[in-house]
C-alpha cells in the first residue's frame, strides 16, 4: 500500500554552525554542522575567491573562464579565531567568517571601513525536478550603492534597481532593456562610499542578479545549478576591480593586426564576385579608408561551412589576393550548424568519429539552421575544438583569408521554443560529461576558441582575428565581439553606446556594434550619427541585413559620404593612440573605454552619465543620439578639456551645452595629453609611416603619456620588438618640458617627430632640444620638430630674457 507519493519541497536551506576549520596553504575550509563546507582560496590580497557546498565534499574544479595565466599569490595571509567569528586578513582585505551560519562581510584592512557583507548570506534550494541545486546569494546593499557590468546588458549604464537573467540567447532585433541577449558575463560592480568592488560568479548555468529591484536594499544572484562558487575582488578604484578580474578571466594572447582596428564593411550578403569587387573599387575611387571586407554565408554551397559557391565566385583564392593587392582583408562568416549531408566531407567526418552533440538518450541532435537541418559539433570536447581547428586549413592558409567571423553560435536553431538547444544535451565538457543546463553559456565561447586556435595555426607568422556573437567571461581571450543584431533606430545607436562601455568594464574591450544597425535602414543622419560613434569603438565595423537597401558609407547622397569619410579618417589618424590603448589593455586590462564613473568615481555626477566616454586615456567623446540635433548638453569631468576640432578649451566639474551640427561631434583631449597621430592612409599599411605627429595639450602641472608602436603584425613584438615612447610633460607659467624615455627594440621608419604644440598660453620664443637652442621666435606656428629620439624639448616665453633652467 502507498502511502506517501508526495516528496517533501525543504525551501529555502542554510548553512548550520561550524564544528572544525582547516588551512592548507592559500585555502581555508570551514565545516559546518549539516554538510555546509566553505572553501575560501585567497588567490590575491585583493581578490579572494568563495566556493561552497553541501555535500560534504567539492566536485572537480574546472572552470573554463579562469585564465591559467592569472597571477596568484598575495604578501600576507593571517587566520584569527574569536569566540563568534574567524578572520581572514591579507593587506587589503579583511575578511570575518560567522561561526553562527557562515554568514561574511568584508572590510577595508587598511581604515577598516566595510565594503560589503552578506544578508541571507549563501542558502539553496534542493531542485528535484532538474537535480542538484539552485544555490543562492545575498548580499546587504550600503547606503547609495550603484552597479555596474554583466557585460552585454541593453540598458542604462547603473545597474541599480533592475533584475537581469544571464542565458546567451539569439535575440534578433532585440530592444532597450531586452532580457537576455547574446552574451553571459556573470560579473558586476559595486560603489559606495566612492571605493569599488567586483563579484565575479563564475557559474555557467542559468544565473539571475537583482541589484536592489525585489528588496531596497538588498543585492542577490542565484544559479539554477551548479555551485556557489564567486570571487571577491576589492579595489578600492574601479580601475583595479577591472584589471584584476580581466587578469583573473585572462586578457587577449596577442594584440590584434594593425588592420583589425581599421575600419570594415559588411552585409548580409555581398555575392557575387563582381559585387564585393564593385564595393571595394567604391571606397577606393572615393578615398574612403577601408581594410577589410566581409563575405557572409552566400559565399558557401548551400551554406555549408568551408565551402564556396562556385557560381558566385569560381576562384576564391584569386579572388582574395586580388582584394589583398588593394589593401582589402577578406573576413568570412562561419557558424556552427553543419548541414546533414552524406555527400559534405565536414559532415562525413564528424560523423565517423563523433564529433556532434547527442540527446540524453542517444540521438544526434539535430535543428534547423541556414543549411537546413544540421547536427552541431561539441565544442566542450577537446578533440573536437582540435577537428574544428583544423578545419581551417584551406581557408587561411591556402585560399587566403584573414579572418573568421563565428555567428550563430548561442547555440541558435531556428522554429523551436527556446530557439536552442534542448536542455537535455550532452556535453563533454572537458572530461566533466554534463548536459546543456550546464554547457549552453559556454558554447559559443568553445568555439570561438576552436576557430582561435585554428586562425593562428594556419595565419602564422601572423595574427589571428575572430569575431564572436556569443559569449562567456574569459572569451575575451581568444576574440573580439559586436553586439548582435540591433536595429536602425536612434534607440539602438543609444543602446550600441551603453552595450559597449559595459562590456569594456566587463573585461571585454575590443568591442563594437553593427554600425548603421543590422535590422532595416537608417536614414544618412542616422547612418552618420552611428559613424561618428562607431569609430570610437575598438571594433569598427557596417553591417547590415540587406533586406531594406544600401548601407555603404557612400550610400547617402555625397554630404553625408563627405561627413562619414572624415570620421573615418579620424580614426585612422588616432590608429597608434588606439594601438597603444590596446597594449594597455592587454598588459595591465586598463580598458580601452571608460564609462564616466570608472574614469572618475570620486565625482558622483559621473554615476548615472550614460552617453560620455573616455577613449583610451584622454579622449572624451560624446556621441549624439537624438535626431535634428545642433548639439547637446554634455558632462565634462573635472580638469581642463580641448575642443578637438578648435582647441578651444573648457572647464570641467559640470554639465555644458555643446554645438555639434551633423558635420561635427563633441569630442574633447585632457589637457597635459600627448595624441600621437598616423597620416590618413586608404588601409593600413598604404604608406610608410615618415614621420610620427603629435597633439601635445598644455597643462600646468605634470601629465605622462605613451606610445607603443611595433611591426603592425606578427609575433615579434614578444621578443623585445616593440617601441615604447613614455613622455613626461611638465607645464609652468613660462615654459613647457617634453621628456622622452625610450624603450624596446624595434626601429620604427620614421626619424622625425613634429610635436604640435595646443594651448600654450604664452607665445613661443626660444626652444632647446638635447641642450641645442633653436631660435622659433621668428616662427608663428606652434609646430616644433625633433629628432625621434630626443630625450627632452624645452619650450619658453618668447619675452623671457633667458632660458629657465630647473
Amino acid at each position: 500500500m502507498i502511502l506517501n507519493t508526495e516528496l517533501e519541497h525543504k525551501g529555502n536551506l542554510f548553512p548550520d554552525k561550524i564544528v572544525s576549520f582547516k588551512k592548507d596553504v592559500d585555502k581555508i575550509y570551514f565545516y559546518t554542522a549539516n554538510n555546509v563546507v566553505l572553501q575560501v582560496t585567497v588567490i590575491r590580497d585583493s581578490v579572494l575567491r568563495f566556493r561552497f557546498t553541501t555535500v560534504g565534499s567539492f566536485s572537480r574544479d574546472f572552470s573554463y573562464a579562469i585564465s591559467s595565466q592569472a597571477s596568484r599569490g598575495y604578501n600576507q595571509l593571517d587566520i584569527t579565531e574569536t569566540t563568534e567569528s574567524y578572520e581572514i586578513s591579507t593587506s587589503k582585505i579583511i575578511c570575518v567568517i560567522s561561526k553562527k551560519d557562515l554568514k561574511t562581510v568584508l572590510y577595508d584592512a587598511v581604515d577598516k571601513t566595510l565594503i560589503c557583507q552578506d544578508e541571507l548570506g549563501f542558502h539553496w534550494e534542493e531542485s528535484y525536478e532538474l537535480g542538484g541545486d539552485i544555490v543562492k546569494m545575498s548580499k546587504h546593499s550600503e547606503t547609495s550603492e550603484s552597479f555596474y557590468g554583466l557585460g552585454d546588458k541593453p540598458c542604462q549604464n547603473n545597474l541599480k534597481g533592475k533584475r537581469f537573467e544571464n542565458w546567451v540567447t539569439d535575440s534578433y532585433a532585440f530592444g532597450k532593456d531586452t532580457d537576455p541577449i547574446y552574451k553571459a558575463i556573470p560579473f558586476y560592480i559595486g560603489l559606495h562610499s566612492k571605493k569599488a568592488y567586483g563579484i565575479f560568479f563564475d557559474n555557467t548555468f542559468k544565473t539571475y542578479f537583482d541589484f536592489c529591484h525585489e528588496r531596497r536594499s538588498v543585492t542577490s544572484f542565484w544559479a539554477m545549478g551548479g555551485e556557489m562558487n564567486y570571487y571577491f575582488i576589492y579595489g578600492p578604484e574601479m580601475n583595479d576591480v577591472i584589471a584584476n578580474y580581466t587578469d583573473l578571466t585572462g586578457r587577449p594572447k596577442h594584440l590584434p593586426p594593425l588592420w583589425a582596428l581599421g575600419y570594415h564593411q559588411c552585409k548580409w550578403s555581398y555575392f557575387p564576385e563582381a559585387k564585393v569587387k564593385e564595393v571595394t573599387q567604391k571606397f577606393r575611387e572615393l578615398k574612403i579608408p577601408c581594410d577589410a571586407i566581409y563575405l557572409d554565408i552566400d559565399y558557401m554551397d548551400g551554406f555549408r561551412c568551408f565551402t564556396w559557391n562556385k557560381d558566385y565566385f569560381p576562384d576564391p583564392k584569386r579572388m582574395v589576393a586580388e582584394l589583398a593587392e588593394d589593401g582589402f582583408k577578406t573576413i568570412v562568416i562561419i557558424d556552427p550548424g553543419i548541414k546533414i549531408d552524406p555527400d559534405y566531407w565536414v559532415f562525413q567526418e564528424g560523423l565517423e568519429n563523433k564529433y556532434f552533440c547527442k540527446r540524453a538518450d542517444g540521438p544526434y541532435v539535430k535543428g534547423k539552421v541556414w543549411p537546413g537541418e544540421c547536427y552541431f559539433p561539441d565544442f566542450t570536447n577537446p578533440k573536437v575544438r582540435e577537428w574544428w581547428a583544423d578545419l581551417f586549413k584551406e581557408l587561411i592558409e591556402e585560399i587566403g583569408v584573414k579572418g573568421v567571423w563565428n555567428d550563430m553560435n548561442e547555440p541558435a536553431v531556428m522554429d523551436v521554443p527556446g530557439k536552442s538547444f534542448p536542455d537535455d544535451v550532452r556535453h563533454n565538457y572537458d572530461g566533466s560529461n554534463c548536459s546543456h543546463r550546464k554547457a549552453h553559456n559556454i558554447y559559443g565561447m568553445q568555439m570561438a576558441r576552436a576557430t582561435y586556435h585554428g586562425l593562428k595555426k594556419f595565419s602564422y607568422p601572423k595574427r589571428p582575428f575572430v569575431i564572436t556573437r556569443a559569449a562567456y567571461s574569459g572569451t575575451q581571450r581568444y576574440t573580439s565581439t559586436w553586439t548582435g543584431d540591433n536595429v536602425a533606430t536612434w534607440e539602438h545607436l543609444q543602446i550600441a553606446n551603453a552595450q559597449a562601455q559595459r562590456m569594456s568594464l566587463s573585461g571585454f574591450s575590443f568591442v563594437g556594434s553593427d554600425i548603421g544597425g543590422f535590422a532595416e535602414q537608417p536614414n544618412g543622419e542616422l547612418y552618420a550619427r552611428w559613424i561618428q560613434l562607431g569609430v570610437f569603438h575598438p571594433f569598427c565595423r557596417t553591417h547590415s541585413s540587406g533586406d531594406h537597401g544600401d548601407q555603404e558609407p557612400y550610400a547617402f547622397g555625397t554630404n553625408i559620404t563627405d561627413i562619414v569619410r572624415k570620421f573615418i579618417e579620424i580614426r585612422y589618424q588616432l590608429l597608434p593612440y588606439l594601438y597603444t590603448a590596446f597594449w594597455k589593455y592587454i598588459e595591465e586590462g586598463v580598458p580601452i573605454i571608460k564609462s564616466l564613473v570608472v574614469y572618475d568615481q570620486e565625482d558622483q555626477q559621473t554615476y548615472f552619465r550614460n552617453d560620455e566616454f573616455i577613449y583610451g586615456d584622454s579622449i572624451l567623446v560624446c556621441p549624439i543620439v537624438e535626431p535634428n540635433s545642433k548639439g547637446r548638453r554634455m558632462y565634462f569631468p573635472k580638469g581642463k578639456w580641448y575642443n578637438f576640432f578648435n582647441n578651444e578649451s573648457i572647464e570641467g566639474g559640470e554639465e555644458k551645452w555643446v554645438d555639434a551640427d551633423i558635420d561635427t561631434l563633441p569630442i574633447y583631449v585632457k589637457e597635459g595629453a600627448i595624441i600621437p597621430k598616423y597620416p590618413i592612409q586608404q588601409y593600413v599599411g598604404e604608406l610608410e609611416i615618415t614621420e610620427l605627429k603629435i597633439d601635445v595639450y598644455y597643462k600646468l602641472g605634470k601629465e605622462s603619456s605613451m606610445v607603443y608602436e611595433d611591426g603592425q603584425d606578427g609575433y615579434d613584438y614578444m621578443k623585445g620588438r616593440y617601441s615604447i615612447r613614455n613622455f613626461n610633460l611638465v607645464g609652468k607659467e613660462d615654459v613647457l618640458i617634453i621628456q622622452q624615455f625610450k624603450s624596446g627594440k624595434f626601429t620604427t621608419s620614421y626619424e622625425i617627430i613634429e610635436l604640435n604644440i595646443i594651448g600654450l598660453p604664452f607665445e613661443k620664443g626660444i626652444v632647446e632640444v638635447d641642450n641645442e637652442i633653436i631660435d622659433y621666435s621668428a616662427i608663428q606656428s606652434n609646430i616644433v620638430r625633433a629628432r625621434k629620439d630626443f630625450t627632452e624639448i624645452r619650450i619658453y616665453n618668447k619675452y623671457c630674457e633667458i632660458p629657465l633652467k630647473e
